[in-house]
C-alpha cells in the first residue's frame, strides 16, 4: 500500500480560548487534487502552518508521505511546498536572485533550468532581473508560488493562491498546476472560489471552528446536497399545477423545479407548453458545491457525526 502523501491524526491546537484545530484528522492520498475549504477562522491556515512546521500542534500526528513533520522536519519540509495566503518578499533582491535564494535554503546548487522554467510558465521572465518592490500583487503572488515549486516538492499546498489576482494569472496558474497534477504531484488547495474546487478537485474536505465536518468526493458531495433545477421565468402567469410540487419561487421571480436529467426536462417544458404558460427566460443550472458549502456550514454537527 502506497505512502499517503499526507497524513494527520488527531490534531489539536488551542491559542488562548480558541480551539483553532480541534481533533482533526484526515489522508490525502499521492497524486490527488485535494480541496480544504472552510469559512474564515475556520482552521485551514492553522493546518497548513502545522504541517509546514511553522505552528507546533498541541497534541496529534502530521506526516507527509511518512514523515514525521515534528520529528523528521527537514525531511518532510523538503517534501513540502507550500503557497502562503499572506504574500512575503525581501524587497532587496530581484526575482531570479529570490528564487536562487530559495533553492540555496534546501540545498540545490544547479538549479537554473528548473528556474527558468518557472519564470516562462508563470510568465515572470520579462521580470527575471526585477527588483522584487517594483512588481504589481499579481506578479509578486506569482514569485511565491515559483519560490514554493523552486525545490520540486512532490506535495504542494495552495493556500488561497488566486485571491485578488486577475483572470490572466487564474488560467496561467491552473493550467501549469493541472500539469503538475498529472505528472503525479500531489495538490492540496484552499479557496473562497468554489467553483475552482468544483473544477479541479476530485476530493474535498471542509472545516468548521476547527474540525472536519464532511469529507468525501466532490461527485458524491454534489448529488447529496445539490441538485440539477430547471430556472424559468414565465410571462404574465403563473407556474402549471403539474410543476408546483418541489417547486420554489425566488424574490426576482424564477421558479426552480428540480429535474434529474434531460428527459425531466423535456418533460417540464412540454408540460409548460401544454399549460400555456408563457417562458420569458429559462436555464438548466447544474449542481454547484456554493449550495453545498452554505447548507454543510448551516448543520449544527455533532463530533461524532462530523467524523462520520
Amino acid at each position: 500500500m502506497a505512502t499517503a502523501a499526507v497524513e494527520v491524526r488527531d490534531a489539536t491546537k488551542r491559542f488562548g480560548t480558541l480551539r483553532a484545530l480541534d481533533g482533526v484528522s484526515l489522508t490525502v492520498e499521492q497524486g490527488e487534487f485535494f480541496a480544504l475549504l472552510g469559512p474564515n477562522g475556520a482552521g485551514k491556515t492553522t493546518l497548513i502552518s502545522a504541517l509546514g512546521g511553522l505552528v507546533r500542534p498541541d497534541s496529534g500526528e502530521l506526516r507527509v508521505l511518512g514523515r514525521d513533520v515534528a520529528k523528521e522536519y527537514g525531511a518532510a519540509r523538503r517534501l513540502l511546498g507550500i503557497v502562503p495566503q499572506e504574500v512575503v518578499f525581501d524587497p532587496f533582491f530581484s526575482v531570479r536572485e529570490t528564487l536562487e535564494l530559495q533553492s540555496g535554503y534546501f540545498g540545490l546548487r544547479d538549479n537554473r533550468a528548473w528556474i527558468d522554467e518557472l519564470l516562462e510558465r508563470l510568465a515572470l521572465g520579462s521580470k527575471a532581473d526585477a527588483n522584487m518592490r517594483s512588481l504589481s500583487g499579481g506578479m509578486k503572488r506569482r514569485v511565491m508560488v515559483a519560490q514554493a515549486l523552486v525545490h520540486r516538492p512532490p506535495v504542494i499546498v495552495l493556500d488561497e493562491p488566486t485571491a485578488g489576482v486577475d483572470v490572466e494569472l487564474r488560467q496561467t496558474l491552473w493550467q501549469f498546476i493541472r500539469e503538475l497534477n498529472a505528472s503525479g504531484h500531489t495538490i492540496i488547495l484552499t479557496t473562497h472560489y468554489l467553483e475552482e474546487a468544483q473544477n479541479l478537485c476530485a476530493r474535498i474536505a471542509m472545516m468548521k471552528a476547527g474540525r472536519i465536518v464532511a469529507l468525501d468526493s466532490t461527485e458524491r458531495l454534489l448529488a447529496a446536497f445539490s441538485e440539477r433545477v430547471l430556472r424559468v421565468k414565465l410571462e404574465g402567469c403563473d407556474l402549471p399545477a403539474s410543476l408546483a410540487a418541489g417547486a420554489s419561487v425566488d424574490a426576482t421571480g424564477w421558479h426552480r423545479i428540480p429535474v434529474q436529467g434531460a428527459a425531466q426536462v423535456e418533460s417540464a417544458l412540454a408540460r409548460l407548453r401544454e399549460a400555456g404558460a408563457r417562458v420569458e427566460h429559462l436555464e438548466v443550472a447544474e449542481p454547484e458545491l456554493e449550495e453545498v458549502f452554505v447548507k454543510i456550514m448551516a448543520r449544527n454537527d455533532s463530533p461524532a457525526k462530523a467524523a462520520a
